[in-house]
């Protein structure tokens, strides 16, 4: 009887790391793809001096940017723990676009580090064509 009780634990770790594993996917194939194919052609450019969300109302505004900043703060931590050896999944990519999203000082500098990697610029880039965008410029 405890042998059983302790295989199915087994099983239903699995099943739920399966579970979270697919969730996760999801998360950041659906945000990702939304944030990627609405950016500014110009924001990994030293030319972007926009704010997102700058030509909605004010409470419109209220509502978003604390969303948007949880929205990032969710995504840079599930990247973080997707770039764990043994963790599959796009770390790399999850934690660029939670920096997008989050609204904190010196963030610039490390979004370009990361773009510039040509691996990710094409990625993006690919994505933003596949939905009629052009692709993005970065200096």
């Amino acid at each position: 009887m405890v042998e059983s009780l302790a295989a199915w634990f087994k099983v239903a770790d699995m099943w739920l790391i399966a579970v979270w594993f697919l969730a996760s996917l999801a998360f950041t194939l659906i945000v990702g793809a939304l944030i990627v194919v609405n950016l500014p052609q110009n924001y990994f450019s030293s030319r972007f001096d926009g704010q997102l969300f700058s030509d909605s109302s004010p409470l419109l505004r209220l509502i978003l940017i604390p969303l948007k900043n949880l929205v990032g703060l969710a995504m840079l931590i599930l990247g973080i723990v997707l770039s764990l050896p043994g963790v599959p999944g796009q770390g790399l990519l999850t934690i660029l676009l939670g920096l997008i999203l989050l609204d904190i000082p010196g963030k610039r500098a490390l979004e370009a580090r990361i773009v510039g990697r040509p691996a990710i610029l094409s990625v993006l880039n690919k994505l933003r064509a596949r939905f009629g965008k052009p692709p993005l410029e970065v200096d």
